[in-house]
Formats: C-alpha cells, structure tokens, sequence
C-alpha cells in the first residue's frame, strides 16, 4: 500500500522570485516527494504576507488544510519551506499528521539514495546536525532495510532516545571518519595525477540529464531517471576524445534551488573533483520552462563553492533538444558546428537521449583542453622501446618517425604531463615554444 501525502507550497508575497512560478515551486515540491515514493494525494499553495510565528501559515489555511487531511487521511504532509521546532510540532498537532519541511525531504531523499561509504557518512552528518538544530530529544529509525533516516516513520520502528551529547558525540565520530575518507579520495587524486589525465566535471540542475549523457560519453551505467536526485554518488569513468587525448569524466549530485546549508556544506567533499576539474560541463535542461532560473541556482551554488566563471572554463550544454520543435533543435545544432569550428563560444547544444550534438561538444572539448598544452620533442635510442611505449602510455603522440639512428616523437601534453617526461627523459626532451609548433608538427 503506497503512502499517502499532501504537499503544501509556502508562497512569500515579498519574497517572490519573477525567474519562478509559485505553481512550478510546487510542482518542484511535488516531484521531490514522489522521488521517495510517497504518493501525493494533494498540492496546494499557501500564500503569506508574513510568517505567523506559532504555524508559518495563517489560521485559515491551516483549518483548510487540516480538513484536506482529514478528507485524505494522509501519512505525511510536506511544507515546501522551512520549519521552526515549534511550528512543525504545532502543524502536527492541528493536521494529525508527520510534517515534514523542505530540508527533512530532501535528506530523506539523500539518505535513501546514497550508496557509497563517503556519501552515506555526508548524509547522516547532514542529517544530525538538522536535528540537533531542531531541539528535539528523539526521532524515529526506520527499519535498516529501507534506508532514509528516519522522518517517515514505517512497521518494526523503534524509539531511540537521544540528547544533544550523543548527537555531538556521534558527529564527532562522523566527521573522523569523513576526514580518513577525504584522505583516501586523495590519494587517489595523487593517483591519478601520476597519469594526469584532464577531468571534466559535470554539474547540474537535478533531473537535467547529467548522468544519460555521462552514460552515453562513458558507456557507464549510471542510474538515470526521470526523478529528482537519481544520482548522489559522485562517479568517474575514462573518456577517450576525437584527437586521441584521454580524459576522466565525473558526474556529480544535482543541484537544487534552496538547497539545505546543511548539504551544501556536507558535499562540499563530494563536490572536490568539481572543484579540480579542468573543464566544467553545466548541463540546462534546455526544454524547462524555467531553464534560466535554475541555470542561476546552479551558478549560485557554484560561487558558494569558490567556482567563478571568469576563473574556469565552463561550458553550457543544453540538453534534452530532442523535446523541443524540430525547426528550434536544427538551429542549434547548425550552431554547434559554427561554434566548434570557429570555437567562438563555450555553448553547446545536445540531446544524451539521442546522441544529437555529441560529437560536437566533444569536438569543444578537445579545442578547450589543447589550450594548455605544450608540445615536446623526443628523440630515443632504437633499441628504447620501453622508452617508446612508456611515451605513447603517458602522452599524446602527435607523430613518430624513426631511421637507422633513432625514433623521434612530436607529443603533446599538459603542464603536468611535460614534468613526467623531462623527469623520465631529461635532455632527450625539447620543449617546443608556441611559435614553433606548428613547424614541430610538420618537421
């Protein structure tokens, strides 16, 4: 038997967004509660000129909503806004019903989704310190089996009293083990940077379509649904572009507008490789009505994590071009080609559904990555084929040639790449200026 729930939208008179619809907020609020399979049995809007100390909604509305509760008998009821202590115990009591706000949905939404050590560990911490902001001593743990942290309630539940010692004890505990995870992560980046290949990171608005197009690049399978936070876990996948040069790819958690402080805090470690991309693909869902707001709560949520677009190289791919009219996704993607071509902007136009400008944007991003590198000379012994097939592993071999008294290489690679190489060849390296390049690419 599915659960029932009634989603309520708070609207502020003074606080209204001209970017957003309130009915899209609560279409938004909706979506995120059908995400953890609860079934809504009613939406509505309350709207506020000012929030009412004891219930953040007026009387009225609260009597209105008490006898759609009544009517529909629901387990939960979402208030898509945030929560006193006291207002959620208050609403409680008139509904006859669990209240949930904003920032408790979307943990349950994270807690029940996460699957790896780090992200599990990121949500509890989230999870404690909502609760301990709360005041209370107790909550209810769902049975083990279903994941989520506890706001629903569910058969076999058991009532763990608790107090704020044990909650700081635990987050304490938490954050231990988060900092030993965070030095694992980092000795896999040093890893990596051994084979320093490029990372291109993507990020999003939830739900645009950043883990189909990271499967499609990939041939990864990453859940992708039609469903808000399908994907917590932050994957990485190997990509090889058209010119032969290697990348790695991450997909990331979506994000959201309003997204609690508690989580953008929490996966700010999840969001590190963000953080070290070289390249960043913001993926629009292109065919949203509100495409341009949150193409904004994306960027937001970027500055809050030190990512400015005039410090990195961000490209805007607008995905899902097959939903729009066929005459509009012909247009863009006849741009594309001008674009990638004449690289006179950093935006691309896709479909990860159909493949549709693919090509093109990986086309950008060889262009963008080419930027940074430098371009050597390598000229080895005959008999040196380790030498040889330690190079070709470690860089992008543009040209090779070879007579009687050597094999000479022409490769390019980045910064980072060129250090390897002198520290593994020394002089057998020249490194080839800018306005030489192209002679060494013909030479």
């Amino acid at each position: 038997m599915s659960r029932r729930a009634v989603v309520v939208h708070v609207a502020k008179k003074s606080a209204a967004d001209p970017s957003r619809t309130e009915k899209s907020r609560l279409e938004e609020a909706i979506a995120l509660t059908a995400a953890i399979g609860l079934e809504v049995k009613e939406g509505l809007i309350a709207t506020i000129a000012r929030a009412t100390p004891a219930t953040l909604i007026g009387s009225g509305k609260v009597d209105e909503i008490k006898a759609i509760c009544h009517a529909v008998e629901p387990e939960v009821v979402i208030v898509n806004a945030a929560l006193s202590p006291v207002q959620q115990r208050n609403l409680e009591k008139a509904w006859a019903a669990k209240v949930l706000d904003r920032t408790a949905l979307i943990l349950e939404i994270f807690g029940e989704r996460a699957r790896t050590r780090e992200g599990r560990l990121q949500v509890e911490l989230a999870h404690l310190t909502y609760q301990r902001s709360r005041l209370v001593r107790s909550w209810t743990h769902l049975e083990r089996q279903r994941g989520g942290f506890g706001f629903l309630g569910g058969p076999g539940e058991t009532q763990i009293e608790t107090d704020r010692r044990l909650i700081g004890e635990r987050i304490a505990k938490i954050k231990r083990e988060l900092e030993e995870v965070k030095r694992t992560r980092g000795l896999h980046r040093q890893a990596r940077k051994r084979v320093p290949y490029p990372v291109v990171a993507l990020v999003g608005y939830t739900n645009a379509g950043k883990s189909t197009l990271f499967n499609l690049l990939t041939s990864a399978e990453v859940v992708a649904k039609d469903m808000l936070f399908a994907t917590l876990d932050p994957t990485m996948r190997g990509l090889k572009l058209p010119s032969g040069r290697r990348i790695i790819v991450s997909d990331t958690v979506g994000f959201i507008a309003d997204l609690p402080t508690q989580l953008v805090a929490a996966f700010r470690a999840t969001l590190e490789e963000v953080l070290e991309a070289e390249v960043i693909l913001h993926v629009r869902d292109a065919a949203h009505e509100e495409s341009a707001a949150q193409k904004a709560d994306v960027v937001k949520v970027l500055h809050e994590l030190g990512v400015h677009e005039d410090e990195r190289q961000i490209v805007e791919v607008l995905n899902k071009i097959d939903l729009l009219e066929t005459d509009i996704a012909g247009s863009l993607l006849t741009r594309n080609k001008v674009k990638t071509s004449m690289l006179t902007g950093e935006t691309v136009a896709v479909s990860a559904l159909t493949g549709a400008g693919v090509d093109s944007l990986l086309i950008l991003l060889d262009r963008l990555l080419s930027k940074r590198e430098q371009t050597m000379r390598l000229a080895l012994a005959p008999e040196d084929g380790a030498g040889l097939a330690w190079a070709h592993a470690n860089g992008r071999v543009l040209e090779q040639r070879s007579n009687e008294k050597g094999i000479y290489l022409v490769i390019a690679g980045d910064p980072a790449i060129v250090d390897r190489f002198s520290a593994r060849f020394g002089s057998q390296i020249v490194i080839v200026e800018e306005p030489q390049r192209r002679r060494a690419l013909s030479s």
